[in-house]
């Protein structure tokens, strides 16, 4: 669904010396997605987590669409779980929060503003269940043209996560996305075929995939 103008103004990460660019403006769709097209995600900032800060790493960390590493050990493991897209997209991100995770810094104004996203059509999960049907792997994340943002993802059994990754990136391989954001890249993404590249080489990337 197109959305209004943004009524903010982000500034140019390029020459930026941190991660964090600045702290500021709202959740909004326009801003959330203003945002994104520029480059920056939003993560709460400040003693009380109250504010909010939008970041854009150096390195950035991508997963190449066709670099993703399925090992035989996840082919079989994708045979014990049932793979839905969209059917239960707050719920993971309420999972992705739960406090109790490391860095569960998820709070309820972000997922009620990426729950409008994805109203909106502008975000969009991946659930993994199994044989009892519970919810116990998924990942979510912003869409914009060729671009998908991938923000978090929570697995309660194991390689339940990597499921739930590996059928997303045949969704996104299928859709014709061009470019996997993962923001910062993690021994466990590491090892699924995530790579480090430059903000600039991000930034040159997202225009493309953008346009």
């Amino acid at each position: 669904m197109p959305l209004p103008p943004s009524p903010w103004t982000f500034p140019d990460p390029r020459p930026a010396m941190s991660d964090m660019i600045c702290v500021g403006a709202d959740l909004e769709p326009s801003t959330l997605i203003t945002a994104y097209r520029a480059g920056l995600f939003p993560m709460p900032h400040g003693r009380k987590r109250k504010d909010i800060g939008w970041w854009s790493p150096n390195p950035r960390g991508i997963i190449p669409i066709d670099g993703f590493h399925e090992s035989r050990t996840l082919r079989r493991a994708r045979k014990r779980f049932v793979v839905t897209h969209d059917q239960q997209f707050t719920e993971v991100m309420r999972r992705c929060g739960d406090p109790r995770r490391p860095h569960g810094w998820i709070n309820e104004p972000f997922i009620n503003a990426y729950a409008m996203l994805h109203h909106l059509g502008w975000a969009s999960s991946t659930e993994v269940v199994d044989e009892a049907g519970e919810l116990v792997g998924g990942v979510y994340g912003v869409r914009i043209d060729r671009l998908f943002a991938g923000e978090s993802m929570f697995h309660t059994k194991t390689d339940a996560s990597k499921v739930a990754l590996a059928a997303l990136i045949e969704r996104l391989r299928d859709d014709g996305i061009e470019l996997f954001d993962v923001q910062w890249t993690t021994p466990h993404l590491v090892s699924l075929g995530a790579i480090d590249i430059t903000r600039d080489e991000y930034l040159h990337r997202l225009a493309a995939a953008t346009r």
